[in-house]
């Protein structure tokens, strides 16, 4: 015999909700920033015409480092 059917928690979707909203754009902050700082490096080595990216290379790290850094600080906080 089947169980009745659990009505769902409006509060428990709402949660739901915001818990995914939050990480969706934390990803999505994650990503301009590296995307952002990549780019950048990109100009820096285009404008200075060096032969070895290191303009790029250098400031995508920074943005990883610094993109880790914040996931890191928001999913510690909770916020």
């Amino acid at each position: 015999m089947a169980s009745p059917a659990k009505p769902t928690d409006p509060n428990n979707n709402s949660d739901r909700l915001r818990s995914v909203a939050r990480y969706s754009g934390i990803g999505v902050q994650m990503a301009a920033t590296i995307g952002l700082s990549t780019w950048a490096g990109y100009w820096l080595d285009k404008h200075y015409q060096t032969k070895t990216p290191w303009f790029t290379l250098g400031l995508m790290l920074l943005g990883l480092f610094a993109a880790l850094y914040n996931v890191i600080r928001a999913v510690s906080k909770g916020e």
